[in-house]
């Protein structure tokens, strides 16, 4: 039986490239159908706002690879409540449909998962 993959997203999608890192990892893994799931934290919970103009600071847009991780079987997805809040996100007006988390929760979700990948 294959190990649990949690990726951990740490990154504004403008940042550098982290945040891409974690969605390439989140793809593969899901093309070889691992049990896995990804994590929105900190600043990587920016991935998911709506609106994004990645032109602006010459990256490329995420949110099309976002949108297919559920058609790669990565449908485990999660983002950080307190993250949200403090970036004045409402988690109501996501791009990707994530179950949002509080600290309980996300001690929990990191213990329930083989490996934890962080970028």
């Amino acid at each position: 039986m294959a190990k649990s993959l949690l990726i951990i997203s740490r990154q504004a999608p403008w940042s550098g490239p982290s945040a891409r890192e974690a969605l390439d990892i989140a793809l593969a893994g899901g093309a070889f159908d691992l049990p896995l799931g990804m994590l929105f934290l900190d600043d990587g919970v920016f991935q998911l706002g709506t609106g994004q103009q990645p032109d602006a600071v010459q990256q490329k847009n995420l949110g099309a690879n976002l949108q297919a991780l559920p058609m790669f079987g990565v449908e485990d997805l999660f983002a950080c409540a307190h993250s949200l809040a403090r970036r004045g996100l409402d988690s109501t007006a996501l791009d990707l449909p994530v179950a949002v988390l509080d600290d309980a929760a996300l001690s929990a979700l990191i213990a329930r998962y083989d490996q934890v990948v962080t970028l």
